[in-house]
C-alpha cells in the first residue's frame, strides 16, 4: 500500500515523522490539497471509523501532517474515503500515553494494522526508536481491529475500550 501525505509545514522539522518517511522513500509528502491523490484519508473528523472493508476502496493511504493545534475539519477536506482511527494510544515522545494524538506515522502504521499489512506497520515504524513501542502499547487494540469485518464492529471494540478506561478512572 502506498502512503501519501498532506504536508502542511507547520510543526517542528526535526520532530516530523512524515518528512522522516520521506526521506526513506516509504511516503510521499504532497504540499497542496490537489496535489494529494485519491485514497483512504485518516481523519479524525470522519463520521465512519477505519475497518478491514475499507482495504479494497484504495491502494493508497493518505494523512494530514500538521500541528495537533491547527487540525481542523477544513484541512481534511482532501479527495478520498474519508476514515477516522478508533482507540489507541501514542507511544511517540511528545504525545506518550496520550488516547487518539498519534503522529503521522503512528496514524499510517495503525492503519496499515488495520489493514491486514502488519509487516508494512513494522517497516515504517523502524525508522524510530519508540516505533516497536507504539506496537507493544497497542497490541491488542490493533489485533481485534484488524479481525472486525466493518466499521461498525472496529466502533463497539473501541467502546469497550472507552468504557474500561472510564471505569478505571472511576475508581470501579
Amino acid at each position: 500500500m502506498k502512503l501519501h501525505v498532506r504536508y502542511e509545514g507547520d510543526d517542528d522539522p526535526k520532530k516530523c515523522t512524515a518528512r522522516k518517511l520521506a526521506r526513506f522513500d516509504l511516503a510521499e509528502l504532497h504540499r497542496s490539497t490537489r496535489a494529494t491523490p485519491y485514497g483512504v484519508v485518516l481523519n479524525p473528523h470522519a463520521e465512519q471509523a477505519l475497518s478491514p472493508a475499507d482495504k479494497d476502496e484504495s491502494q493508497k493511504l493518505v494523512a494530514l501532517d500538521c500541528s495537533w493545534e491547527s487540525a481542523g475539519k477544513a484541512l481534511f477536506e482532501m479527495p478520498g474515503v474519508h476514515r477516522a482511527l478508533p482507540f489507541l494510544v501514542a507511544a511517540n515522545p511528545v504525545n506518550y500515553g496520550r488516547p487518539f494524538q498519534l503522529n503521522t506515522v503512528e496514524a499510517f502504521a495503525a492503519g496499515l494494522c488495520i489493514l491486514g499489512e502488519r509487516a508494512h506497520a513494522e517497516e515504517i515504524l523502524s525508522k524510530f526508536n519508540w516505533g516497536k513501542t507504539f506496537l507493544d502499547l497497542n497490541e491488542e487494540p490493533l489485533r481485534r481491529y484488524a479481525d472486525c469485518d466493518d466499521s461498525s464492529e472496529v466502533v463497539a471494540v473501541q467502546q469497550e475500550y472507552l468504557d474500561a478506561g472510564e471505569s478505571n478512572s472511576s475508581g470501579e
